[in-house]
């Protein structure tokens, strides 16, 4: 198989504190991967140990087939990063700051292509500090693409930002990724995962606790609908299990969730259930299972904890 990314062990320790703890990944060229966790799981410091920016503590390292150790410079001119944070100077213009970046590479893409990519020339003179934040994050973006990189990294790329932008976001990496190109990607929004995606590894405390596709990682619920529930007195794990069509129970944050096949039949099951166990319903809500309930089910916390 081949492959973009692989790492065996991976461990990246700060003095006390294990960030990534034995991580396996491999990531298959032409594929958009995605790394899925709460803060504080290990995502950004593992793409940073990929980006060559930090060095791990243990493990084995490959990235296109090359090492950080012997092939720095040659990895560089490959390589698209879109960094969590980017701050660019405020007084240069979009365009400027689009050659600035170009000029770090022997090849790359011109400049005016990469901003009608990103849907950016009609602000190309503009400064930057004039940007709004959607903006601001394309540009970024675009600073990672200007190279034409056969494999970028872009981490949480889309975080506050407004559903429009995202979507825009969303555009540019998936035209990308037309072109038989590689993406790394770490998020904790579900939908931008399920969209995006081909393949999906959930990090939880510096460990994949999770590897499939977004529909695989669905399925393995058992359900395809999601039942959630406070109930406001104790019903047994044992009769919400006992419930009909209920393939998986998880509890999180006070409330408990019911992977299901048909919410026709468990619902007014759920409903009898609470109301002879003399257990009031102080929240109740259905939806299609997601990412984020594969997370809770595995771990017992919401992504956002």
């Amino acid at each position: 198989m081949d492959l973009a990314i692989r790492c065996g062990g991976l461990v990246k320790k700060y003095d006390r504190v294990t960030a990534v703890d034995g991580l396996d990944l491999s990531v298959r060229r032409g594929e958009c991967f995605g790394l899925l966790g709460p803060n504080g799981a290990g995502k950004t410091t593992t793409v940073e140990v990929l980006e060559g920016l930090l060095e791990p503590t243990s493990g084995d390292v490959e990235v296109l087939g090359m090492r950080w150790d012997r092939d720095e410079r040659a990895l560089r001119q490959r390589l698209g990063i879109s960094l969590q944070e980017t701050h660019l100077p405020d007084k240069l213009t979009v365009e400027e700051v689009l050659t600035l970046f170009r000029s770090f590479f022997d090849a790359g893409r011109p400049v005016g292509e990469v901003l009608d990519l990103v849907s950016l020339s009609d602000k190309r003179g503009s400064w930057t500090e004039k940007l709004s934040g959607g903006q601001k994050q394309r540009l970024a973006v675009a600073c990672a693409l200007v190279s034409d990189p056969e494999l970028l990294f872009l981490d949480e790329p889309t975080t506050g930002l407004d559903p429009q932008s995202r979507r825009q976001l969303w555009e540019v990496v998936l035209g990308f990724k037309s072109r038989g190109r590689t993406v790394l990607l770490t998020t904790h929004y579900m939908d931008e995962a399920e969209r995006l995606c081909d393949r999906v590894a959930v990090v939880d405390r510096g460990k994949v606790i999770a590897l499939g596709t977004p529909a695989e990682l669905i399925a393995s619920l058992g359900g395809q609908q999601v039942i959630v529930a406070q109930l406001d007195g104790a019903v047994p794990d044992g009769d919400l299990s006992g419930l009909p069509g209920v393939h998986r129970l998880s509890r999180a944050g006070g409330a408990v969730s019911l992977a299901v096949e048909k919410l026709h039949q468990t619902l007014p099951a759920l409903l009898a259930l609470a109301q002879a166990r003399g257990a009031a319903l102080t929240q109740l809500s259905t939806h299609q299972a997601t990412l984020e309930d594969v997370f809770v089910n595995l771990t017992g916390r919401q992504l956002r904890e």
